[in-house]
């Protein structure tokens, strides 16, 4: 089953990230399948759009479906945090970062994101790289796990969830995601277990967010993303929980209080998705759209 992602605020990204100068250059930092690069290749017959994207089964399926545009399309097999520095100050018109997790992911990738199914416990995003998730779970000390949780899942029972993992892994190697999920489910309170959100939820996403390092590559890049921006571009920037938004928000919001600003922000309260997205396309839920404009070099 082919599963192509939802572009989550396309209306919205439209509108904000556009484009008037007669040959534009845009980077996606998060191309995905490529579903926000495509309608701004429709949109705009002279844009090129440099597609980034760390992942190379993904990349392939944004290739594929951008093959009408393969003139325009330069996909790039790199995180977005060590690409942009590379870029020339002030030559791109527009930068797009969509945070979010692809469905392809959760639903096609077969790396045991979702805790909903029976996959090898991976959760790379850069197959190249040796820590994985089931290097995390098996081989972090237990306090470290907890640790981990805690920070990047929020989870208020992470050292009881981080014990019994280290528990069982006395006896037998965590190998799938559904094995980490029953085991999450059993240690905590039973109350947690039937809840609207699934108990093993915040604890996943914590130790994908460590598989990847995705929390530490956000500033880097959005410093680099300014510099690389011409005077009058501008950077969208989707969110999906407050460990991403958090550092956005108070990223812009420093640089844009500065004396003599580079930046101003065009968003002073963030969008969001509209009534008929959200039920149309749950994963939009959560989501926030953040814009800035370059003001000066």
């Amino acid at each position: 089953m082919t599963i192509v992602h939802y572009p989550v605020m396309h209306k919205e990204v439209l509108d904000n990230l556009v484009y008037t100068a007669p040959h534009p250059v845009m980077i996606d930092c998060t191309t995905g399948e490529g579903g926000h690069t495509s309608l701004y290749l429709e949109k705009y017959p002279t844009l090129t759009v440099y597609g980034l994207d760390r992942d190379r089964g993904i990349q392939q399926k944004a290739i594929e479906r951008l093959a009408p545009y393969k003139e325009r399309f330069k996909p790039v097999n790199c995180w977005f945090n060590d690409y942009l520095p590379t870029v020339e100050a002030n030559s791109i018109d527009g930068i797009l970062f969509d945070l979010g997790i692809s469905s392809y992911h959760y639903a096609e990738s077969e790396r045991g994101f979702s805790f909903r199914k029976d996959e090898e416990l991976d959760m790379r995003l850069n197959l190249d790289q040796k820590l994985s998730a089931k290097t995390v779970v098996n081989e972090y000390a237990e306090e470290e796990l907890a640790n981990v949780i805690f920070e990047y899942g929020e989870e208020r029972y992470s050292r009881m969830i981080s014990r019994a993992i280290s528990k069982y892994r006395l006896t037998k190697t965590i190998e799938t995601s559904s094995e980490l999920a029953e085991i999450i489910s059993a240690s905590v309170p039973p109350k947690y277990r039937y809840q609207k959100i699934h108990p093993a939820t915040r604890s996943f996403q914590a130790i994908r967010i460590e598989v990847n390092k995705e929390l530490s590559r956000i500033e880097p890049a959005l410093e680099a993303a300014v510099n690389a921006l011409k005077v009058g571009g501008r950077i969208a920037v989707i969110t999906f929980h407050s460990l991403e938004d958090r550092p956005v928000k108070w990223f812009f919001k420093n640089l844009a209080m500065e004396e003599n600003p580079k930046i101003k922000i065009l968003t002073k309260k963030p969008i969001v998705p509209s009534a008929e997205e959200e039920k149309e396309n749950s994963p939009s839920r959560s989501a926030k759209l953040r814009v800035v404009e370059k003001v000066r070099e």
